[in-house]
């Protein structure tokens, strides 16, 4: 099964789970998988039209998605899937 490592601020999702073992295929499979597992997850992930949030950066086996095939990229057995919210700042 794909590994997700969760970030921080949405453990409280997972039950302060630092990573989530779920079934693959794509990307949207992923997180339809971690919605069913932990309720609430998919709304901070995907937005209303059930694209990526602009803040939410996701990488399958350190390739960022949005230079991939988006929610389509294949999620094979024993990938690695990271979610890293941006973080934002300044000076």
């Amino acid at each position: 099964m794909p590994t997700v490592r969760i970030p921080t601020p949405l453990r409280n999702a997972t039950g302060g789970a630092a990573t989530v073992e779920v079934e693959g295929g794509t990307l949207k499979n992923v997180i339809d998988e971690l919605e069913a597992q932990h309720p609430g997850i998919g709304e901070r992930l995907l937005d209303e039209s059930g694209e990526l949030r602009r803040f939410v950066n996701v990488f399958v086996d350190d390739e960022d998605v949005r230079f991939q095939e988006g929610l389509s990229t294949p999620v094979e057995e024993g990938t690695t899937v990271s979610i890293i919210p941006a973080v934002a700042g300044g000076a």
